[in-house]
Formats: C-alpha cells, structure tokens, sequence
C-alpha cells in the first residue's frame, strides 16, 4: 500500500426557513439552514466522505445511518472526531484538504477563518492545512435559487511510519 492517500467527498442538503445553519461547525447567522437527519453541515460531512472514501472506508451513511435515532441532531463535529478517529487507528494523518461550498446566499468569506480554526482543531492541524472557498451558481438551479447547498472536498492522507 502507498504511503499517500486521496478521498473525495460531496453533500447535499435541501434548505429551509427557520432551520439552523451550520457549516463548517460554525453558526451563520441565516433566516433558513440545511434539513437532515444530524445538524446537516455540509462541510463538514463532505470531509468526512472524503477522509473516509481516501482509506476505503466507505461513507459517512455507512458509519452514521439517517436511520439510526441516536444520530438525530447530532453535531457534525462528533461525527468528523470520530472519522478523524478512525483515521488515526489505520496509521494516517492529515496532509492537507481542499473544499468548495456552493451557497447563493449569506456569503461565507466572513465565516471562513472560524472554520478553518475549528476544522484544523478537529483534524489536529494547521489551519494552513485546510482551504475552504466559497461560490455561487449565479442565481442558476436549485443551488443558485437558495433551495439547496452543496459541499465538495478532496484530501490527502499519509503514512504515519513507525
């Protein structure tokens, strides 16, 4: 097996007036937010299907079923604690990951230092570790009519040799 690793995850979540929205393990303020089975952070859950999928570890559906009470409203931080976990236990360690989150609206370049903090906290890191971007759909779809949002992330994972 090689010492390098690459995972790639995607999440999409439907929103709504008068939900909460989190992304990134960070409260924006918003009139809607994400619907879904835990807080619905998108972010966070593409990282997690990317550092997941990068050691063939499948998904984050897999590992936290929508089905399963006990992940309902649960704070997405837990679920990328406990993938981040599971990475160390196979021996890998976070070289660096790369996301883009697709929002028509509240623009998030504000938001995106806080993120990169909280994220980097959770994954042991460098916040110079973790690039988050932020775009629209120009107002196009179902994304850039403010019904939906949509995360992408790639990572790459190494070795720890002993």
């Amino acid at each position: 097996m090689t010492n390098l690793r690459i995972g790639y995850g995607i999440d999409v979540h439907q929103l709504k007036d008068g939900l909460k929205l989190t992304i990134g393990g960070v409260s924006i303020s918003s009139d809607f937010g994400a619907l879904g089975h835990s807080d619905a952070d998108v972010l966070l859950h593409a990282i997690c299907d990317a550092l997941l999928g990068a050691l063939a570890l499948r998904d984050i559906g897999f590992h936290f079923p929508d089905n399963n009470e006990h992940y309902k409203g649960i704070d997405s931080c837990i679920l990328l604690s406990d993938v981040y976990n599971k990475i160390k236990n196979n021996n890998y360690r976070l070289v660096n990951l790369d996301s883009t989150v697709i929002l028509e609206k509240p623009k998030l370049n504000p938001h995106i230092p806080l993120m990169q903090e909280k994220i980097s906290q959770l994954l042991e890191c460098e916040t110079n570790q973790i690039s988050i971007k932020a775009t629209t759909h120009e107002k196009m779809d179902s994304f850039g009519e403010g019904k939906a949002i949509k995360a992408y992330c790639v990572c790459m994972l190494e070795k720890v040799l002993k």
